[in-house]
């Protein structure tokens, strides 16, 4: 079954939606135009309940099937937030926003949510109930915990939920998935480092900070190739250093930032436990004393088997299945998607953006061919997942 014809014939009107949402970005949890947009579409749609403020500025929209409240409930995604990038685009529809743009592509899941909710609202080829999340603070804000913790699931009980990216790089009309972790885990580490302070002069009276941590940088690497199993996928990434205030001073502290991103638990619980006995052994042994600090962010975006196979068959009805990758390479960036996936079953699929800029860059667009495919596939997913009697 190709793109479904009804979703064709308003697919200029969900452009126009996503290219209203792209002029106008939002950050974090300030998408108060944008959750308004969103719940003003809702309801004109006819869903059956629209409910605003869960997770401080989430929406939802429930649409009941052919016969009415019960049954089983099923969850489709899409996060609302931009970026603070400075758009280079030069689109017509280009951010009016100083130092905000949708980098990410948010603006066409919105949309495209928006679309499969107005063809859902329309057609109601299904039993049961479908709940259309739309988060806010995505990039960093951590908003689907936040709406986890603000009782998502106890007011809307679904039972499976789904979510989709735009993939810059996938072609046109491709879907990429995997059943296990798909995207990593994001944590953060922060080291301390003290020696003792002197002048730049006499080193040798001093246990100098910069060289404790310009050796440690090299060696951190070895937790991942020289500790792990070379098949265990995982980053680790020094992004800041910092120490001294003059020229003439060696410091007496220096401090070392970065991130790990895993895609197995068991991989991360063992980074975190050798940063704790690496670091302040390795700085003992410039006579150096150091701590670390470990802070996990995101967990791993983990899909389930029975809801991978689902989500690619469904894929595979729209655009056949030799365009369904059915075990795509997973991505080391992080999603918040996995508090969701952690607490309901569900599975997390990649829709190609074609070769557009990547993902973040200032020169990224959501590529509006994409949006017929990706919203027959929000429509063909609830019909599969509670079909009409």
């Amino acid at each position: 079954m190709p793109v479904l014809n009804r979703i064709a014939e308003f697919q200029d009107d969900i452009a126009a939606w996503r290219q209203n949402l792209h002029a106008h970005p939002e950050l974090l949890f300030d998408v108060h135009r944008t959750a308004g947009f969103v719940a003003e579409k809702l309801t004109t749609f006819g869903c059956d309940e629209v409910v605003t403020g869960i997770g401080r500025t989430g929406v939802v929209g429930v649409i009941h099937g052919r016969s009415g409240p019960g049954g089983r409930m099923i969850g489709l995604r899409a996060d609302m937030d931009a970026l603070p990038v400075t758009e280079k685009t030069g689109a017509p529809y280009a951010s009016t926003v100083a130092g905000k743009m949708h980098a990410c592509g948010h603006d066409g899941h919105t949309a495209m949510l928006l679309g499969a909710a107005r063809y859902l609202a329309e057609t109601r080829n299904f039993e049961g109930s479908v709940a259309l999340v739309f988060q806010p603070a995505e990039e960093g804000g951590g908003g689907g915990k936040v709406m986890l913790d603000d009782g998502l699931f106890e007011r809307f009980a679904v039972e499976e939920i789904y979510g989709m990216h735009n993939w810059p790089g996938m072609p046109l009309g491709h879907f990429g998935i995997r059943t296990g972790g798909i995207m990593a885990a994001t944590d953060r580490f922060y080291i301390e480092i003290e020696g003792q302070g002197g002048h730049a002069a006499r080193p040798q009276q001093t246990i100098d900070p910069i060289i404790v941590a310009a050796q440690m940088v090299s060696a951190l690497q070895t937790i991942v190739s020289r500790n792990l199993d070379p098949l265990a996928s995982a980053v680790l990434s020094v992004t800041m250093i910092e120490a001294g205030e003059a020229d003439n001073v060696i410091s007496r502290t220096a401090s070392i930032t970065g991130t790990v991103r895993t895609l197995d638990n068991a991989v991360q619980d063992y980074i975190e436990a050798r940063l704790g006995e690496f670091v302040p052994q390795f700085a003992a042994s410039f006579g150096a004393s150091a701590t670390v600090r470990y802070a996990r962010g995101y967990p791993v975006t983990i899909n389930s088997a029975e809801q991978v196979t689902t989500a690619a068959d469904t894929a595979a009805e729209i655009v056949g299945d030799d365009r369904v990758d059915r075990d795509a390479p997973p991505s080391m960036g992080g999603e918040d998607f996995s508090f969701m996936l952690n607490e309901c079953p569900g599975a997390y699929i990649f829709l190609g953006n074609g070769d557009s800029s990547e993902l973040h860059t200032n020169t990224y667009d959501f590529n509006d061919e994409a949006i017929p495919v990706g919203v027959s596939y929000w429509a063909r997913l609830v019909e599969r997942i509670l079909p009409a009697r």
